[in-house]
C-alpha cells in the first residue's frame, strides 16, 4: 500500500512560527484543518499540543470533524468557514464556537438551533469582494446585517471575505481595506462592535512581511502555509516554515523495459491519463516502466513532484500510475518504492484516501 509520511514535530514547529508573526503583529489566527479530513490518528497530536491554546480557533469544512475535535479536546474554540447547510444547522450550533455564514435562511435556522440547544450561536458574515465564491453582495450588506441584528440567538462577531482560493484574486491592500471600511461602516450604522474582520489567508503573509495589511485586519485563517510551508500563489518557501512536513512513497508493483508508445487500435474509453499527444516519449522505441500501487482515485498526479528527478509521468488509471524511468539510472526494481514531494492537493486528496496508509512521525 502507498503510504503517506506525516512529520507532527515539523507541522508543529510551522504553528510556532506563525503564532509569533501573529503576535508580533498584534493579529489574531485560526488553524485551518480541513486538509487533515476525519482522521484522529493525525488531528490528536496536534490538538493535544499546548500551541493550540494559543490561537484563537481551529477551522474545519465538515460537521463531522467539529464533533471529532470537541471529543478530543471539549475546551478547543471550533470555526465553520464555509457556509452551512441548512439541514446541519443543529450540528453546526451543537460543535461550533463560530460559523461563517452568507444566507439568511441558514442563519435563521442556526437561531432556531440554538434556541433549543438554550445557547447564542456566534457568526461571521461573508461578503463578496471579487472572487465570486461564497459571499452576500455589498450593496446588499446593510439589510442583510439588520435581518440578522434581530434573530435573538444570533451573536454578529464579526465580518468576513475569501480572496485567492478560487479565481485567483490577491488580498491586496485596497482589497483588505475595503474590507474594513465595510466593518465599521456596520459597526457606526448598528452601533454593534464587530470583533473579527476576517479576511486573510496563508496567501496574505507576504504582505504581512511587509506591514502592508491594514490595521483593522484582525483574523487570519491559516492551512497552506502550516501543512506545506509555501506561498500558495507559486509555490515558493515562505517565512522559515519547514516544507518536508508531508511526502509520499509508493511500491514498485511491476518493471519492465516496455513500449513508449501503445499498440493497436486508440479508443475514447480511457479514464484515466497519459503523455500521448502532450509530450513526446524520450524514446520512441522503449524504456523501463514503473507501476506504481497509487491512482487517480487517490491523488492527481499534477501536485506531486517526484523526488528523483529523471523519472517521468508516462500514464494512470484508477488505482495504477506509471512512471518512465528511462534506462533506469537508479537501479530501481520492483519492491522498492518512488518517493514525491507534495503539494497541497496532493496531501488534502492523499489523506482522504482510505487506501493510503498514513505513518505519524512524531
Amino acid at each position: 500500500m502507498a503510504r503517506l509520511k506525516i512529520d507532527i514535530n515539523r507541522l508543529i514547529e510551522n504553528i510556532e512560527i506563525l503564532n509569533d508573526l501573529m503576535k508580533k503583529n498584534n493579529k489574531e489566527w485560526s488553524l485551518v484543518l480541513k486538509v487533515l479530513g476525519n482522521n484522529k490518528k493525525v488531528l490528536s497530536p496536534i490538538l493535544q499540543h499546548p500551541i493550540i491554546r494559543q490561537l484563537h480557533s481551529v477551522a474545519v469544512t465538515h460537521p463531522e470533524t467539529l464533533k471529532l475535535i470537541k471529543d478530543i479536546d471539549p475546551t478547543i474554540k471550533t470555526m465553520y468557514i464555509k457556509p452551512p447547510a441548512l439541514r446541519n444547522a443543529n450540528k453546526i450550533v451543537s460543535s461550533a464556537d463560530y460559523s461563517f455564514n452568507t444566507s439568511i435562511a441558514t442563519i435563521k435556522a442556526l437561531n432556531e438551533a440554538a434556541r433549543k440547544q438554550n445557547k447564542e450561536h456566534n457568526i461571521v458574515i461573508m461578503i463578496e469582494m471579487g472572487e465570486l465564491r461564497e459571499g452576500i453582495k455589498r450593496e446588499g450588506l446593510i439589510p442583510f446585517y439588520k435581518s440578522v441584528f434581530k434573530l435573538p440567538n444570533i451573536n454578529v462577531i464579526g465580518i468576513g471575505t475569501n480572496l485567492g482560493c478560487m479565481t485567483g484574486i490577491k488580498p491586496t491592500y485596497d482589497k483588505l481595506i475595503q474590507l474594513v471600511l465595510y466593518g465599521q461602516l456596520i459597526e457606526a450604522k448598528f452601533k454593534q462592535d464587530l470583533s473579527l474582520i476576517s479576511g486573510a489567508s496563508s496567501i496574505t503573509l507576504p504582505l504581512l512581511e511587509k506591514g502592508k495589511v491594514p490595521k483593522g485586519i484582525n483574523h487570519f485563517r491559516i492551512g497552506e502555509a502550516v501543512f506545506i510551508g509555501t506561498y500558495p500563489l507559486n509555490h515558493r518557501k515562505i517565512l522559515n516554515l519547514n516544507t518536508g512536513a508531508f511526502s509520499f512513497e509508493a511500491n514498485i508493483v511491476e518493471l519492465y523495459h516496455k513500449d513508449n508508445l501503445p499498440d493497436g487500435e486508440i479508443t475514447n474509453s480511457t479514464v484515466g491519463q497519459n503523455i500521448l499527444g502532450k509530450r513526446e516519449p524520450a524514446s520512441h522505441k522503449q524504456s523501463f516502466k514503473a507501476v506504481l500501487d497509487f491512482g487517480i482515485l487517490d491523488v492527481d498526479v499534477d501536485n506531486l513532484i517526484p523526488q528523483d528527478e529523471n523519472i517521468n509521468f508516462f500514464g494512470n488509471s484508477s488505482d495504477l500510475t506509471v512512471y518512465d524511468l528511462g534506462d533506469n539510472k537508479s537501479g530501481y526494481k520492483t519492491g522498492d518504492v518512488i518517493r514525491f514531494k507534495l503539494k497541497y492537493m496532493a496531501v488534502a486528496k492523499l489523506m482522504y484516501s482510505q487506501f493510503v496508509e498514513k505513518e505519524i512521525i512524531i
